[in-house]
């Protein structure tokens, strides 16, 4: 990441946001980035989410203008926070609270093509019938 990071102050005016700052873990809950905190706190602990491009823990505050990097799976996204927020509301309000940079939305979106195009090719055929089963059976016990 090339761009300068710079937190916003805590004293300075936070987009009408009225608290100072959230528990990371609480505020990935409250985004609906994870369904429950302890899943949040253990994406925290495993270096999924990085605040500012550095690693960080669970109790770190969260204040308007933070940038976050969230990997899940295989997307990374690269968000910016607009608001801070405790309380776990509905979908809609949950994507207020947040902005993905559209960087992110398109390099996610190149990725995955790319993973859709590499799968193409491969075709399964679902479940082994009763006779390839055997088959398989018979090539294990005579690899043992």
């Amino acid at each position: 990441m090339s761009a300068v990071y710079v937190r916003a102050t805590e004293g300075s005016n936070n987009a009408g946001s009225h608290m100072r700052g959230v528990r990371l873990d609480k505020w990935l809950w409250a985004a609906r980035f994870f369904k429950t905190r302890a899943k949040a706190k253990d994406a925290i602990d495993g270096g999924k989410v990085h605040l500012g491009g550095h690693r960080c823990k669970p109790s770190k505050e969260v204040v308007a203008g933070d940038m976050l990097n969230i990997t899940q799976g295989f997307d990374e996204k690269i968000i910016i926070v607009h608001h801070v927020s405790e309380k776990r509301g509905s979908a809609t309000l949950a994507q207020k609270l947040y902005q993905e940079t559209p960087e992110s939305e398109a390099k996610r979106a190149l990725l995955t093509e790319q993973r859709k195009a590499a799968g193409a090719h491969i075709m399964s055929e679902g479940r082994p019938t009763k006779k390839n089963r055997r088959l398989i059976h018979q090539f294990r016990d005579k690899n043992l």
